[in-house]
């Protein structure tokens, strides 16, 4: 029996697949029965999962009631990836690249692709780096960082964080060595006042060194999405809760005119009033500007 406002049971499937380097990966498939919909790979940020609360987990529910069909996955940056090493930033595009390839193989001919948060500023790496994006009709963009790095440098010495970042980063090349994506050692470190003023545990953070290098350290040049942007000619829709604590209202209007000046026209930004970082705070306004951007 179906829930109410949700798809029956035997429209969604829960598929694991491997990346190329052999991670298994889960997702959530939410598919209808024929037709050509287009489909809309979801890919979130760190730590939850796709079953996490706000947009995680309502928006492919949202998105099936109006005709588009999801993919949401777990990357190696979810489930704690960061904490206990697995969660390498740059080998996340082997993860979306992995569900690319399961939409296609299931028939699907119209894929998006959908980053949330820290999962957007993975989708634009993947996106720059790739060779083609002949298959891909689109990208979502929503709550996307102007730069992880400096947005952590900013917060660390806002807050007083303690080691400071200067201290992180002398220590990960301690751990590291001379090829930190090859190392074979590393740790896990706990990052006190890295989000806020008090040792409170809200206010930390928790990595390995090597996944700090990658997402947050000052040659963490794939999380530098600014200089991503830049690269990709695809079509892309840029979201922003107006009210978003954790993203600069000045943004997603910046990167867009990154996009731009390289010579990518097709680039829309969108603020969703009332919504915070979750856009679904607000959820006809950010479903009906996706509809809007996939439709043909």
């Amino acid at each position: 029996m179906a829930l109410a406002g949700m798809p029956s049971f035997a429209q969604q499937q829960l598929l694991r697949f491997r990346a190329s380097d052999g991670l298994l990966i889960n997702g959530l498939l939410m598919r209808a029965d024929g037709g050509e919909r287009p489909a809309v790979l979801q890919i979130h940020g760190s730590l939850g999962h796709f079953l996490a609360r706000g947009t995680p987990r309502l928006l492919p529910h949202a998105l099936y009631d109006r005709g588009i069909d999801t993919l949401s996955i777990n990357t190696r940056l979810a489930s704690c990836g960061q904490i206990n090493g697995q969660g390498v930033f740059p080998d996340t595009s082997k993860d979306i690249e992995a569900a690319v390839e399961v939409l296609k193989a299931l028939g699907f001919q119209r894929i998006f692709v959908l980053g949330y948060s820290l999962g957007a500023s993975m989708v634009a790496h993947w996106a720059a780096a790739r060779s083609s994006l002949a298959d891909i009709q689109g990208l979502i963009l929503e709550g996307c960082p102007y730069s992880l790095p400096d947005a952590h440098l900013e917060r660390s010495r806002q807050y007083g964080s303690i080691p400071s970042y200067e201290g992180v980063y002398e220590r990960a090349r301690e751990v590291l060595g001379d090829d930190p994506y090859k190392s074979e050692n590393d740790e896990t470190f706990i990052w006190y006042q890295s989000k806020g003023p008090t040792r409170a545990a809200d206010h930390a953070d928790m990595f390995t060194y090597k996944t700090w290098w990658f997402l947050c350290g000052p040659q963490a040049r794939g999380a530098v999405t600014h200089r991503q942007i830049a690269r990709i000619a695809l079509p892309m829709l840029m979201m922003r809760g107006e009210a978003d604590p954790l993203i600069p209202d000045w943004v997603p209007g910046t990167l867009a005119t990154i996009a731009r000046e390289a010579g990518n026209d097709r680039v829309r930004v969108v603020s969703i009033k009332g919504a915070r970082h979750d856009c679904m705070e607000n959820p006809a306004a950010m479903v009906g500007e996706i509809v809007g951007f996939v439709s043909p």
